[in-house]
Order: structure tokens, then sequence, then C-alpha cells
């Protein structure tokens, strides 16, 4: 064996990687690889030496060739062996604990009130967040220029380029009266959705809607431009105020797990008459607002249809954000919307 045939077979057994196997092919073998180079040579040199010096070029090429086939089988054990010690499992080591996601918490809320209200009796129903001046004020007693519409701070939408199809809003689930006013904003609560019901079923019924709304007003520890709303109705022919007391009364034991006090107060809100505020006391010394309720005004049923004279009905609406802070002893409704995964991690 030549001194330049130990020389290249050396090279190529001391290759450590793919790589490095595939320079020293390019150096040998490739289109200017030193052994390539000899062959296109041959065509210089005198007849007599062609025939010897091409001999020993094709043993030679045969040989790196060879030894180029082994080194390359080599690396290739050598790689699936490490790739099997790398990727093998011990299945004696414990397991990595998969970490769950984790319910937000006005969705846990959200789901125990709807539980509670299906329990009795009550059908949970939903509609547009996108809603039309009609159904979120006029037809709920709240006409144009009354002065009760401050009490909602509203974002106004821009009119649509198309008013018989306005893009971004849901088609209408129920009812199909008619909207004597068009301009869209978004609903300030959800009553529009019991108008909506009311419109399509014959009473008697008790609904629940749940949903989000949005008002334009400042943000703080107890404020922000959306919230969540749970609003109740109930209509029947002998619906009357000790039956809404009974419900409430009846849902707030089940949610905070242990006997509520509460007490009606009067208030004012235009699609109720009379108007109560429901307050409750955890504690049997404090008492805080929690709920609006009165029974429902008949300038309402009138608005759907309903003869006032023959039915009777009571509506209630409560702050899902505000049952959540107080069951979680949560003071800022900030934290809710903020995505702060420590915050939500705790639910």
């Amino acid at each position: 064996m030549t001194p330049k045939e130990e020389t290249i077979l050396k090279e190529l057994r001391e290759a450590q990687s793919f790589k490095a196997l595939e320079e020293l092919y390019k150096k040998y073998l490739g289109k200017k690889g030193e052994i390539t180079l000899i062959f296109r040579e041959l065509k210089n040199l005198p007849k007599e030496k062609r025939a010897e010096i091409a001999q020993k070029a094709n043993a030679l090429k045969g040989l790196v060739e060879k030894e180029f086939k082994l080194k390359s089988e080599i690396l290739k054990k050598e790689a699936e062996k490490q790739s099997f010690e790398k990727e093998k499992i011990d299945i004696t080591l414990p397991g990595k604990k998969i970490i769950p996601g984790h319910l937000h918490p006005l969705t846990k809320i959200l789901r125990e009130i709807e539980e509670i209200f299906s329990q009795m009796g009550f059908e949970v129903v939903g509609g547009p967040e996108i809603e039309n001046e009609y159904y979120n004020f006029d037809a709920l007693n709240i006409p144009k220029e009354h002065p009760a519409r401050d009490m909602w701070d509203t974002f106004w939408l821009k009119e649509p380029k198309n008013p018989k199809s306005p893009e971004g809003v849901a088609s209408r689930p129920y009812g199909a009266g008619k909207i004597q006013n068009p301009r869209l904003l978004l609903r300030t609560h959800t009553s529009p959705v019991q108008l909506r019901y009311m419109e399509a079923h014959e009473p008697p019924f008790r609904i629940i809607v749940p949903g989000r709304c949005f008002r334009h007003e400042a943000t703080d520890a107890y404020h922000d431009v959306q919230f969540y709303q749970v609003e109740g109705l109930m209509v029947g022919k002998d619906v009357n105020l000790a039956n809404l007391k009974a419900i409430v009364s009846e849902f707030l034991d089940i949610f905070f797990k242990k006997k509520i006090k509460i007490r009606f107060q009067p208030g004012y809100f235009p699609f109720v008459e009379p108007g109560l505020e429901v307050l409750i006391s955890k504690d049997g010394r404090k008492w805080l607002e929690l709920i609006g309720a009165g029974m429902v005004h008949s300038n309402v049923f009138k608005a759907v249809g309903y003869n006032p004279r023959n039915l009777q009905g009571f509506a209630f609406g409560l702050g899902l954000d505000r049952l959540a802070m107080l069951k979680y002893k949560i003071n800022d409704i900030r934290l809710f919307y903020g995505g702060d995964l420590r915050f939500l991690e705790q639910f």
C-alpha cells in the first residue's frame, strides 16, 4: 500500500461525523477531487503510461469507495445508538405531572348559577350583544329623552353600510316584532333578550338570561366597561313578589352554601313597577345591595303584545362579577379581565 493510500484511509477512518466524511468524499471523489483529476489527466499522458496509471487510479478509487461505505455504516450505527440512548424511556421513573388548564372564575360562577336556576325550572336563553335602540331602551319603557337613559352610559355604533344586514349583528334568536328604532349599540343590560323571548313565547314561563354587557364608564376596582349580568324573568297569571322573594332567597342560600338574610327596599328601574333592590347580609350586620328587581311594568307587556290585565311577572338582575367577588373575596373587578395567570391559576 502506497503512502498516499495509507493517508487517505487514515483520514476516512478518523472521520467523526457524516459532515466530515462528506468533506473527504468531495476532496477525493468529488468533481474536483484528487482521484477524479487523475482520470481527467489520463488523456494528456503518453500512451505507454496511460494504462498503468488508469489501473492504479481505479484500484485507489475502489479502495476509497469501499472504505467510505464501511465508515458510513459505522457512523450510522453510532447515530442510531446515540438516538436510542437519548430517546429511550425508563418506565420505572415517575411520570411528569401534566399541568391542567383552569376555568375562568366567571365561567365557574356562570355554570353554577345556570345549574341552580335550572334545578328551579328556569330555562337558560341568550341573545345578541349588539342590539338596537328599540329593544335596549324603547320597549323597556325608556323612550328617547327619558332621564333614565342617563343610568346607562351607552356605546353607540356607527350606522352600517347595509342597513338590512348590519355587519357584526347576531341574528335574532327570538321574536319578530317591528323594530321602530334601528340605531345600533352594545347592549347595556341583558333585558332586551327578555323582550325577544316574550315576543316568541306565550306564558307561563321562567327564564334566566346570562350574558356580557357594556357601559361607557370610568374603570375602577368595582366598575369596568364590560361586565356579566344574569337577568331572570317569570311570567304567569298568579306571579307575585312572594314568588320573587322565595326564588331569590333559595338561590342565594344554595350559591353561598349558607343561610343568607335578605331584605327589600324601594328602587327605581323603568321597566318594573314597583321597583325593588334586594340587599343581603352574610354576617347579619352589614347590608349589601346585590340585586335589582320588581314586577314587570305594564308598558313592557304591551310592547311584546301581552295583555297586562291578564298577566303578572317579576324580573331581577344581578351582576355575575359582583357575585364572584363576594364568593372568592376578590376586591378588584379588573382582575377578571387582566389575563394574569397568577390570578387565574388559583381557581
